[in-house]
């Protein structure tokens, strides 16, 4: 078990009318606050593992980094919560106004809400990448029996970078944009070509969950749970394939059909 994700708990187990007493297994919920260039800039609350990653993928969300090569140092304190990260160049805080809503028109078809940042750094995915149904099962099944952190606690979620034939990385974290932050940075650290990569996920699909999807230029999520409509808007606008309540082999295809093909056809 890994100690830093997970920690026992000793607790009265009640079947009917017997008691008895355990070690139950809790998912850590950890504290972190981000330190840009000496400036405290935000703190989330995580899962204390593949924190670097995290780091890295929240800044590029955030509209903080472009690339890795943005980024001067990062030194990692666990034991007292900070990330200290130096840029290579100072902090522009005009332009991470996190208050404030952009209204504007995502290509042309309907008008949403985004922050100063969504603007900056969402892309309209147009690659022709494709993929099966049974490709969508597979991966998503792989993911399921892989969630060995999930299966123990039952408490946090995952996140999978995907080829269409195989899960590449697996990232676990009691938030799911946590999760989806940390398979962001180990593609910007790792420098991951994304133009045929699909995301598999064990939550639901909200705006900000779809906007991160976007952000990495990916261009299918597949997930277990359901969308919202505006994750749904924006997946139409921006040209993501969204596909939810995969389980077993059933899926709903809600945007984008084009990239799920079956027997050499277009799903229609």
């Amino acid at each position: 078990m890994n100690e830093s994700i997970y920690k026992n708990y000793k607790t009265i187990k009640v079947e009917s009318n017997n008691i008895s007493y355990i070690d139950d297994i809790v998912a850590t919920e950890f504290p972190l606050t981000f330190m840009l260039n000496g400036t405290e800039f935000a703190t989330i609350v995580c899962t204390p593992a593949n924190i670097r990653e995290m780091v890295i993928g929240f800044l590029a969300s955030e509209g903080v980094i472009r690339s890795i090569g943005d980024i001067k140092s990062i030194d990692i304190d666990k034991t007292r919560g900070f990330a200290h990260i130096e840029l290579h160049k100072p902090l522009d805080v005009t332009n991470l106004d996190h208050s404030k809503r952009f209204i504007g028109s995502c290509c042309g078809k309907s008008r949403q809400f985004y922050f100063k940042s969504d603007v900056q750094t969402a892309k309209t995915v147009k690659n022709t990448l494709k993929i099966t149904p049974a490709q969508c099962f597979y991966l998503m099944n792989k993911l399921q029996n892989k969630s060995n952190y999930f299966k123990k606690t039952g408490g946090v979620h995952n996140a999978a970078l995907c080829t269409v034939h195989d899960l590449v990385q697996i990232r676990t974290d009691i938030g799911r944009h946590n999760a989806l932050d940390k398979i962001y940075g180990f593609i910007i650290e790792q420098r991951i070509p994304v133009v045929d990569k699909v995301i598999t996920f064990s939550g639901r699909i909200s705006s900000e969950v779809l906007l991160k999807v976007s952000k990495m230029g990916i261009s299918i999520i597949i997930s277990t749970s359901a969308p919202t409509n505006l994750a749904l808007q924006l997946a139409d606008d921006l040209g993501i394939t969204l596909v939810g309540f995969a389980r077993g082999e059933q899926m709903n295809l809600y945007t984008h059909p084009q990239r799920i093909v079956q027997a050499n056809s277009i799903v229609e």
